[in-house]
């Protein structure tokens, strides 16, 4: 086993085609590995400046915001970022600790596929692009579409998540709640990202995305549009969500709770982060 850190895309691209394993942040590869010895070289991603980093676009790339699949959820949670990312950031502070934080990625999150991963709701709502790479060219694809199944992604083997890019998102305002066990270092049993546009102090563009409920967050597009045109002021009703808005989802029992409470809690912290979002909406109007 080889273990290689190349600080160019090009040369990381030639040692994945070439059969290596990815490694980022490391922060699943590792633990799940166990004691086992790696049989497949490895290559480290995180020396390749090009893959770092947040920024906006220029207007003649179309406005957007661009982060690099190797940025850190600690380089995400420090950044100057406007209230659209604010549901992106709250998920940031909630990936394991600050340790954790520090070392895993924005790519890795993604390309692992867990059902209950933190930054993936944040991102449906803010309707991301994964941009993938490979020694053959490179493709675009939606991150609802990249997502397959529990721990299945549109990604080929030998294709790099160089970056995720953020469509524009001016006056849109977003927030993150997640309920788990304890508050830190806890796998959800259900988590929410909302992000809302205001318009005449009612929900012009609202997007709702249930991580933990499903094999993949899903996005829950008949409770978006029922929900259009509704007054601020009438988002803490508890009998906003209905049973039957969250039917996309997919909950299940295990031991960390039962599928009717998932879809209980799923509820709750939709009111909670449409509250939230458009709250924080109202203040950057």
């Amino acid at each position: 086993m080889t273990y290689f850190a190349p600080n160019s895309l090009d040369d990381a691209l030639d040692v994945l085609a070439a059969g290596a394993q990815i490694v980022a942040g490391g922060t699943d590869h590792f633990p799940a590995a166990g004691q086992s010895v790696p049989d497949r070289d490895l290559l480290d991603i995180t020396r390749i400046e090009t893959l770092r980093g947040i920024w906006p676009e220029g207007k003649d790339q179309g406005g957007g915001w661009w982060i690099g699949g190797a940025t850190t959820w600690a380089e995400i949670r420090d950044a100057d970022l406007p209230p659209a990312f604010c549901g992106l950031q709250q998920a940031a502070r909630e990936v394991g600790a600050r340790q954790i934080q520090n070392a895993a990625t924005l790519g890795g999150n993604i390309c692992n596929a867990s059902p209950a991963a933190d930054g993936i709701p944040p991102l449906l709502v803010l309707d991301a692009e994964v941009h993938l790479a490979s020694v053959s060219g490179k493709r675009v694809i939606a991150l609802s579409q990249f997502l397959r199944g529990v721990r299945k992604t549109a990604r080929h083997k030998d294709e790099i998540l160089i970056g995720v890019r953020i469509p524009p998102a001016r006056g849109l305002a977003s927030a993150f709640e997640k309920l788990g066990a304890r508050q830190y270092l806890v796998i959800s049993i259900a988590m929410v990202a909302v992000a809302v546009r205001l318009k005449a102090g009612c929900l012009d563009d609202l997007r709702v995305a249930v991580g933990a409920c499903s094999p993949v967050a899903t996005r829950l597009g008949a409770l978006e549009q029922r929900l259009q045109g509704t007054p601020v002021s009438g988002l803490a009703d508890p009998a906003l969500v209905r049973p039957q808005d969250l039917s996309a989802l997919a909950a299940i029992d295990d031991v960390r709770a039962t599928a009717g409470y998932r879809l209980d809690a799923a509820a709750e912290l939709i009111r909670r982060a449409m509250t939230s979002a458009a709250g924080l909406a109202v203040r950057h109007d």
